[in-house]
């Protein structure tokens, strides 16, 4: 049984369309333009390094392969889930992600990414993309080919505390003046549909159009995300998904909360408030992995948490 929290150090990504809001969560930004937070990470484009304890300076990706006790000896061959917070200043590009199928066969073995988000704050008016409006695949790819984006795109009003589940297949954008968490696979593959002709280092930015046109799915059907009330014990936690590849909740912490660490391992950042975990403080934009075996874990302060396993 580990009773050590593993904090993390995370790895900042500059993007065109990033802006400054990361600076709220701690981040030290090298630009006014860094767009995304990877918070928790394996992946080896961000692959973070665990900020002190017994297993300080190791890379996460190295933690996972030689101490799988600590995530409960889950299988696989790479650390499965990668937390995320973006600030989108301005629009990302319409964008559609592969399933692990197409993935492996088509990205040298890579996972496909099923993501989810948890709304931040979002901007008087602000909206996403998730959806498109094609009635079957032929017309998906007519209307891409046509370039007839506004008759295409399905966008719809996002607001703080809102939370949405993408599945692979599913055309979706995040627009400008929205900030967000991302819980996903382990995968860095995006195929860029449309990028409003933007330019980056005077050039186009590369679009996918083939890959895309080949894993949009067709028609698009809004459902709500999938739950199993049974997942945890916890009934202070307030469940968003559970998927076949992950499960995401909130706690709100007001001044005392406790959970039992009954998952493989926990995922947790804080991203509002501040107080202790145990005897550990921590404050809006830390993250952590409470791993296996920990048993409870002691909450203190005013923050709300969101807290994903597989």
């Amino acid at each position: 049984m580990s009773r050590e929290i593993i904090f993390l150090n995370p790895v900042l990504k500059e993007t065109i369309w990033g802006g400054s809001r990361l600076a709220e969560f701690g981040c030290e930004l090298s630009s006014e333009h860094v767009g995304e937070c990877w918070a928790i990470s394996a992946h080896p484009n961000g692959d973070d390094t665990v900020a002190s304890g017994t297993y300080a300076g190791m890379h996460l990706s190295q933690l996972w392969a030689e101490h799988r006790g600590l995530f409960g000896n889950a299988v696989g061959d790479r650390f499965p889930l990668l937390t995320k917070i973006i600030d989108a200043a301005a629009d990302l590009s319409i964008q559609v992600h592969p399933d692990d199928a197409y993935a492996r066969t088509h990205e040298n073995g890579s996972l496909g990414k099923t993501e989810c988000w948890y709304i931040l704050d979002a901007k008087p008016g602000a909206t996403i993309v998730i959806g498109h409006n094609a009635k079957n695949h032929e017309e998906v790819k007519l209307m891409i080919e046509q370039k007839r984006w506004k008759e295409f795109i399905r966008e719809i009003p996002v607001h703080k505390g809102d939370f949405f589940l993408i599945e692979p297949g599913t055309v979706h954008a995040i627009k400008g003046g929205t900030l967000l968490l991302e819980t996903q696979q382990n995968s860095d593959v995006t195929y860029r549909v449309y990028d409003y002709d933007r330019l980056s280092g005077g050039k186009p930015r590369e679009l996918h159009v083939k890959q895309s046109i080949d894993v949009i799915k067709a028609p698009f059907t809004a459902e709500e995300p999938p739950k199993n009330p049974q997942k945890t014990a916890n009934k202070n936690m307030n469940e968003l998904v559970s998927c076949r590849f992950f499960s995401v909740w909130t706690l709100d912490v007001e001044n005392r909360a406790e959970i039992e660490q009954d998952q493989k391992f926990m995922l947790v950042s804080v991203i509002e408030g501040s107080g202790k975990v145990d005897d550990t403080a921590v404050e809006k934009g830390r993250h952590f992995i409470i791993p296996a075996g920990y048993g409870k874990a002691v909450f203190s302060g005013n923050m709300r948490l969101v807290i994903s396993s597989i």
